[in-house]
């Protein structure tokens, strides 16, 4: 039982979070989306190394841990404006606004 948790927990934070960084809707929402990104990739830590079989996923999701928790820091505790570096490293024609 606290496996299937795990694991459907998992996947589909994942979604959801992968959902709204996609979406761009905003820096502070897609820092919350990588928040939602840590949890997922602990779920499936859990799950895959409290499983049989699922060793791998464990491990990959050691890595993306780390991954999410710098998208967290770049986000949301560092603060800076992404989206103005982003605009700034595009060409003038291709700017918006």
């Amino acid at each position: 039982m606290l496996l299937d948790i795990l694991e459907w927990y998992g996947a589909i934070a994942a979604v959801i979070a992968a959902l709204v960084v996609a979406s761009n809707i905003s820096t502070r929402i897609s820092g919350w989306a990588f928040v939602l990104f840590v949890t997922s990739s602990i779920s499936l830590v859990a799950w895959g190394f409290m499983s049989e079989d699922a060793q791998g996923i464990g491990w990959q999701n050691v890595c993306l841990l780390l991954i999410n928790l710098w998208g967290v820091y770049r986000y949301l505790i560092r603060g800076d404006d992404i989206s103005d570096e982003a605009n700034s490293s595009r060409s003038p024609e291709t700017r918006k606004g």
